[in-house]
């Protein structure tokens, strides 16, 4: 468990906290690169806590600046995107993607004084159809955020995303849980037509799982070894790149072809946009029903594409039946990460961990608590945290039923290279 103390440390992220400004120090997903068009309408991101717009100028630059207009405080959100800039509606000032103001309508050219007014403006990057932000120190910017899912070509990838409307860290944690998976997320009949894991599959039949932990210079990579009968054995490994990245083998939810993952990105401390993505390595494109999510629960069928909101939430408890819960489904409620949203969002808004009882099941998610608090130390002492460095770029992810007692760091290889991993626990 956690004190109060130190829940409050991980879960604060605005401007000021201890992890909002650790956090600050990544490159961090801000929205979908389709939600902004070249002089499109300005889009609202609430990001750690601060209120900002987004749009693309006339020549395609990406603008992400704070949302209200120096001048009276009005909401840039009502702004005309034109000719290379954001133009307030109530008096006419107009900024340019880096935030100085080019232009103030409402006065004579003699008086303006644009010069020396400008708003808050954070660097971007476009990369595997997000628009990621910067929000840290302009000296201490990282490298590009370069995900080997990032670098897939469009047609090989699928990015959406959904608000999860509790605090980051408990989704954080959900996706680097191993042991709740074949449990929460469990048909109990094959033949079942619903998103899950069939009682046939070698993740459900093999029952609990030890973990291995190893710790990375980028944070940490799990793998979970589940007995399977008396000669085999079953293993999964995950990633866990700082501050809120998973990936994972995509093999259980969309085909054995690739990797999936999220990030867990605080809109503020009691929600979170959630970021899902999938990739194949095979030479065939994804096709328009991967790109549906229907098993996982993540796409337009599931979630609404304007408010980014699950048509499935806390207001009619999750569409949660009954009798699908008796026959077909662990939960009862459609969609795997539907269920995730659910019980996670079940825990309050912030979820009170000083009240938990955490086991052996739970090791990565100790480590993960644990390697959260030292990038909050390094960052206070003006270091750079793990996982800000480049060393996540080739990474990814493996599964595998192979022989009991066989080496599973080899025939699992080389989803994680020796040289990365700096204990294991």
């Amino acid at each position: 468990m956690l004190s109060r103390e130190e829940n409050e440390l991980l879960t604060r992220t605005g401007p000021g906290t201890a992890m909002g400004e650790a956090m600050r120090r990544y490159w961090i997903p801000a929205l979908l690169a389709r939600e902004i068009a070249p002089d499109g309408p300005p889009v609202r991101v609430r990001l750690l806590g601060e209120d900002l717009v987004a749009f693309r100028d006339s020549e395609g630059r990406i603008g992400l600046v704070e949302e209200y207009c120096p001048h009276r405080r009005a909401s840039l959100f009502f702004a005309r995107n034109e000719e290379c800039g954001l133009r307030c509606v109530y008096h006419g000032w107009k900024f340019a993607v880096d935030g100085s103001c080019v232009d103030q309508m409402n006065e004579p050219e003699e008086n303006q004084f644009k010069h020396k007014v400008r708003l808050t403006a954070y660097p971007t990057c476009e990369l595997g159809g997000l628009v990621w932000a910067y929000m840290g120190p302009a000296e201490k910017i990282p490298p590009l955020p370069k995900f080997a899912w990032t670098q897939a070509p469009e047609t090989h990838r699928h990015v959406s995303k959904v608000i999860q409307e509790c605090n980051w860290l408990q989704g954080l944690e959900g996706g680097l849980d191993t042991s709740h998976a074949p449990i929460l997320h469990r048909l109990l009949k094959d033949d079942a037509r619903r998103g899950g894991i069939k009682p046939s599959n070698p993740y459900v039949r093999a029952g609990a799982p030890r973990l291995v932990v190893d710790i990375t210079d980028y944070g940490y990579q799990y793998t979970g070894i589940r007995q399977l009968g008396d000669a085999e054995m079953h293993a999964r490994t995950y990633h866990y790149i700082l501050p809120f990245h998973q990936i994972r083998a995509a093999s259980n939810e969309v085909g054995d072809w690739g990797d999936a993952g999220h990030a867990w990105v605080p809109i503020d401390d009691e929600s979170t946009m959630v970021y899902n993505w999938i990739y194949t390595r095979k030479s065939a494109p994804l096709s328009d029903e991967d790109r549906l999510e229907r098993a996982i629960g993540n796409g337009p069928e599931h979630v609404n594409q304007t408010t980014f909101r699950s048509k499935a939430n806390r207001d009619n408890t999750y569409l949660i039946n009954r009798g699908v819960q008796k026959t077909e489904t662990f939960t009862g409620i459609d969609g795997i990460n539907v269920q995730d949203r659910a019980i996670q969002e079940s825990m309050g808004p912030i979820c009170d961990r000083s009240q938990e009882h955490l086991g052996p099941a739970d090791k990565g998610i100790i480590q993960m608590r644990r390697l959260l608090r030292e990038a909050i130390n390094t960052a206070r002492a003006g270091g750079t945290p793990a996982g800000v460095a480049a060393t996540y770029y080739q990474l990814y992810c493996a599964l595998q039923v192979m022989p009991r007692g066989a080496d599973w760091r080899q025939s699992l290889a080389p989803d994680i290279s020796a040289e990365k991993i700096l204990q294991t626990v």
